[in-house]
Order: C-alpha cells, then sequence, then structure tokens
C-alpha cells in the first residue's frame, strides 16, 4: 500500500494567513500540520508517500521534507495546478500508485487514540486482502460542514452526501480513506459538483453502489480534528500541548516513528536531533536515542 497526503488548496478559511503560507506548513503546536498525516501513515509502515501540492509550496515542501531518505522513506511530490477537488488527487497520483493499494488521507486532518493503530491496520488489511473502500464516521455536532455517512441498524452504510443542508445523520466521514486501485478509474469518471470540484464523496458514492464500501465509527475514545479553520486549528494545537506535557510523549513525531520503525538507526536519529540544535523537539529525539 502507497499512501497519498492531499496538501494543496487555498486554504481560504484561514486567511489572511494562508495568503502567504501554505496551511499544511503552520505549527500545530511544536511541529508542521503535514507532520500528523505523515506519521499516520508511517505508523502503519507505510513508507511510500506523495504529497500533493500548489505549484508555488512544492520548494518549502522540499525544503521540510526532502525525499524522504533521511526517514527511510520515499517521498515524492505531485503538483495541482488549480484546487479542483479533492478527487482529483487519485487522478494525479495515478503514475505513483501503479497497482498498488492506496490511503488517502487529507493533510489537514489530525486523529490521536489509544487503538487508532489497531483500527487503521484493520482497514489496510481489509481493502489489501479483499479490496474495495474502508472509510470513518466520527459524530459532530455540525453535519452541514461535511460529508456525512447515514447507517442502518446494522451500521450498514446506507447513503452519503456532502455538505447537506438537511443531514441524515451526525456522522462525519473523516479525511482518511483506504481504497483499492479501482479508485483511480472512478475519480477520473467523476463530474464536478454544483461547487464545481470533483468531490471524493462521489468516489466513496459508487463504492457504495458497487456494494464495496465499509464504514467504521470512531467512537469516544478518539479525536478527530479537521484544522482547516482559525477555531478548529487552535483546538487541535492545544489539545496536542496537553496530551504532550501530561505524558512527555510526542504525538506525529516523524523522526521518533521512522527509528521506531526500524527505518534509520541509532546515530541518523541523532544527526536528525543535531540539526534541530537545542530545542525542545531535539532534545526529545536525543533522548529516545540514549534510552
Amino acid at each position: 500500500m502507497k499512501a497519498v497526503i492531499l496538501a494543496g488548496g487555498k486554504g481560504t478559511r484561514q486567511y489572511p494567513v494562508t495568503k502567504v503560507v501554505n496551511k499544511h506548513l503552520l505549527p500545530i503546536y511544536n511541529k508542521p500540520m503535514i507532520y500528523y498525516p505523515l506519521s499516520v501513515a508511517m505508523l502503519l509502515k507505510i513508507s511510500e508517500i506523495l504529497i500533493v501540492v500548489n505549484p508555488e509550496d512544492k520548494p518549502m515542501f522540499q525544503k521540510l521534507l526532502k525525499d524522504g531518505t533521511q526517514l527511510g522513506m520515499k517521498i515524492e511530490y505531485a503538483v495541482q495546478e488549480k484546487p479542483r477537488g479533492l478527487a482529483e488527487g487519485l487522478i494525479l497520483a495515478e503514475d505513483f500508485i501503479g497497482r498498488d493499494t492506496i490511503c488517502y488521507m487529507l493533510g489537514d486532518n489530525i486523529f490521536y487514540g489509544h487503538n487508532l493503530v489497531s483500527l487503521l491496520e484493520e482497514a489496510k488489511r481489509e481493502v489489501e486482502t479483499g479490496g474495495g473502500a474502508y472509510v470513518f464516521g466520527y459524530y459532530v455536532k455540525d453535519p452541514e460542514r461535511f460529508g456525512i455517512v447515514e447507517l442502518d441498524e446494522k451500521g450498514n452504510p446506507i447513503s452519503l452526501e456532502e455538505k447537506p443542508k438537511k443531514p441524515r445523520s451526525n456522522f462525519a466521514v473523516v479525511g482518511l480513506y483506504f481504497y483499492d486501485n479501482q479508485a483511480i478509474e472512478i475519480a477520473k469518471k467523476v463530474k464536478p459538483s454544483s461547487r464545481g470540484e470533483l468531490e471524493i464523496t462521489s468516489v466513496n458514492q459508487k463504492y457504495l453502489e458497487m456494494g464495496r464500501l465499509k464504514v467504521k465509527l470512531m467512537g469516544r475514545g478518539f479525536a478527530w480534528f479537521d484544522a482547516g479553520t482559525h477555531d478548529s486549528f487552535l483546538e487541535a494545537g492545544e489539545f496536542v500541548a496537553t496530551v504532550e506535557k501530561r505524558t512527555g510523549l510526542m504525538i506525529g513525531c516523524i523522526e521518533e516513528i521512522a527509528y521506531r520503525n526500524g527505518w534509520i538507526t541509532k546515530e541518523q536519529l541523532l544527526k536528525l536531533a543535531d540539526e534541530l540544535n537545542n530545542t525542545d523537539y531535539g532534545m526529545y529525539l536525543r533522548e529516545l536515542a540514549t534510552t
């Protein structure tokens, strides 16, 4: 399985800040936002990742993450000339994906939970062995802002709707999707919505019509942030800060995950720590290498 992270768009909900800085490079507490979805892919042992970016932002992402070799990974970049919708990322990633299955992620979605990796590993396994699509629902009080899934009494999906005026449920589909290779051809056939975008909900709808869509609900033990607004951005940063200060452990630390995955050595970890000078982040990495 390969991962694709969408980090393009204009970030209009966070203007004026994002007029000059891509929102995925803004800090969620002590690290760039892009680290959080990247870390999720890494926790799933996915080492080949494509990041979809705006043309003007590609050099900044490359400066930050390079080609991934410093983490024992392979990171590539695809340029989205204009924001034409989330489903377009699948089309742009076609050559990168090849015949593999896909972990598809929105760059401004942040996840946390004790059993998060187990939950995602189950979805990854299901798609790798049985195909289809696997998405997640999360209860929200303002479903009008999201793509919404309606479930029957057995938990099976029966309808999907993007930003509905009259929602049929309160379960938002979060920005983390697992697809078989069919998703690319499905995305190519998606027609622009009334918003003029290729909606990811349309891709999920096709899987639903084929009877190939699975939905798992993330319960109260999980935290999900769509950090694309000023308020949610602030909430996510406060949440990460609170957890890290209480536990002494970092959320979304890509260097730590690479080290624990065995992708880099202790010496390589110390080199990455040295590049961060005497910051709290750098000292955290040094402690990892010496314990």
